[in-house]
């Protein structure tokens, strides 16, 4: 893990790789936001980051999120972007921007279950296996407009978009097709926005891919190891 001083360098430096990718794409900077992935990174890092203006934060595990919640001073909105059990949508509701990782009806279910209870809405990404990995979550690519169908009947939740993991590649060449299918797919639902349907963002893109992610019309980029460095990961987990 990169020491406390270099967040700031770190930052400036993906931030510029940033610009320089939604130039290229022939968009705009601001409409691209970067979310500070936060898994296992201590409340001191986590605090910097904000500091210097990052207030789009994502978690992986529940339980670390509910630990951080009232600790990170500032006006910080909080992602769940990790695998979520229906047994922990309980303790989420009410306080996250937004839930990236519904990757079964069920899950959506429960969602939708927990917000109307509380007389919230939640705002969910839809997550799809673009690159059909046995080893990830997510829907398939062909699932997803009798999934969206369903979901249109659910109250409580409003989808917002749709998210991947792409497969973790030296060349973030490789990852083009998936992120190009995934617009695409973006694209299609979209011109059928309406009910509970409001495809506004696509989250994807990682440290290793987010340049290419971008290019290929990513609006949410979830970075962690590139602004803290390697994390240890002692403590459990999956890398994201």
């Amino acid at each position: 893990m990169d020491s406390i001083d270099s967040i700031e360098k770190n930052l400036a430096e993906i931030k510029e790789n940033i610009r320089l990718a939604a130039e290229r794409a022939g968009r705009r900077p601001e409409d691209i936001t970067l979310l500070g992935v936060t898994k296992t990174i201590d409340c001191e890092r986590i605090q910097r980051l904000v500091d210097l203006g990052i207030k789009n934060l994502g978690e992986n595990r529940v339980q670390e999120l509910m630990e951080k919640l009232d600790v990170i001073e500032g006006d910080v909105s909080w992602h769940l972007i990790g695998s979520l059990q229906t047994n922990k949508v309980k303790y989420i509701i009410g306080k996250v921007a937004l839930i990236h990782s519904v990757d079964s009806i069920r899950l959506a279910r429960e969602i939708s279950k927990r917000s109307e209870t509380a007389g919230l809405l939640s705002d969910i990404l839809i997550e799809i296996n673009a690159a059909g990995e046995e080893s990830k979550h997510g829907f398939e690519p062909d699932e997803v407009p009798a999934v969206i169908e369903e979901l249109r009947k659910l109250g409580g939740i409003r989808v917002k978009g749709l998210m991947t993991v792409a497969p973790y590649v030296e060349n973030p060449e490789n990852n083009r097709i998936y992120f190009k299918k995934m617009r695409q797919l973006f694209v299609d639902i979209k011109a059928k926005n309406g009910d509970n349907i409001d495809m506004t963002y696509l989250s994807m893109g990682m440290t290793n891919d987010y340049i290419t992610a971008i290019e290929e019309g990513a609006d949410i980029v979830r970075i962690g190891t590139g602004i803290f460095g390697m994390r240890n990961y002692t403590t459990g987990g999956s890398v994201l």
